[in-house]
């Protein structure tokens, strides 16, 4: 079941979609910085550089990398769930559902399978971006030192000691992945076409993640529960030292999440009347 679903979902011209979408993002990222990335370095660079005497190759492939990750890691769920959104309401929408479940298999099972498909192709796509972001980065722009400039603190991470910050930050991004497309997949059991849990799963992270960039006392109280917030907690892989409580704490909440929905959806999906 799990290779029929991974070609169901890589037979769609769609799936390509987010793909070409992240490249060219991270084309054009690197590009910018190529072009202009010595005036970006000065200007963030300006404060401390009065304060310390730093040499080296500063706009390297780590620093673009970073750069990257942070402008597609917020915009890679929406790509996750035009894959996960449909998982469950494409067979409806198709009406193959009721094929589907003739075979000996249990709903829990078939929810699980294409959840698990979900996951891969969300895999997948970090992988391809470890692969243009970093790889093409560090081919580019080469290695070095990195600089982390936080609006209240400023972080050199050496070079030698960097590689495994990217590596557990990917891991983690694979984390929060799986647990938007398990929202996804919770959604798609409502749904007779794609269109609306797809739509659906956009717009609860969007303003999820309003809520939780707003500082507003009302919304500081919900903020510690929202798994948007915890979805970010891939930054501090590049803090000095690396808060391994908080991290942690957000590990919990995603896997939380994880469970909820995926076993709402089984619960839903079981007492679900299959009509087509």
């Amino acid at each position: 079941m799990l290779r029929l679903e991974l070609y169901k979902i890589f037979r769609r011209p769609r799936t390509y979609i987010s793909f070409l979408i992240m490249t060219a993002v991270t084309l054009l990222i690197q590009v910018a910085m190529y072009v202009d990335g010595t005036s970006f370095v000065s200007f963030a660079m300006q404060g401390v550089g009065e304060q310390f005497a730093i040499s080296g190759n500063i706009l390297n492939g780590y620093l673009v990398t970073y750069l990257v990750l942070q402008s597609l890691l917020v915009h890679i769920p929406l790509l996750v769930a035009l894959v996960a959104g449909d998982v469950l309401a494409g067979e409806a929408n198709m009406g193959t559902m009721r094929l589907l479940l003739t075979k000996p298999v249990t709903r829990n099972n078939v929810v699980l399978v294409k959840y698990i498909a979900s996951i891969a192709y969300a895999m997948l796509l970090l992988v391809w971006l470890a692969v243009v972001g970093l790889g093409l980065s560090l081919l580019v722009f080469g290695t070095g030192d990195m600089i982390n400039l936080k609006s209240d603190a400023f972080i050199m991470l050496l070079e030698n000691d960097i590689m495994w910050r990217y590596m557990l930050a990917f891991a983690f991004a694979g984390l929060a992945m799986a647990t938007v497309a398990a929202l996804a997949v919770f959604l798609s059991v409502f749904a007779d076409n794609s269109i609306g849990p797809i739509i659906g799963t956009m717009g609860v992270i969007v303003v999820l993640t309003i809520f939780s960039n707003l500082e507003i006392p009302l919304f500081n109280l919900v903020k510690p529960y929202l798994f948007t917030t915890h979805m970010i907690a891939w930054k501090g892989f590049f803090d000095d030292p690396v808060p391994y409580d908080a991290i942690m704490k957000s590990v919990m909440v995603l896997v939380v999440y994880i469970v909820l929905f995926i076993s709402a959806t089984m619960v839903i999906f079981n007492r679900k009347d299959i009509q087509s």
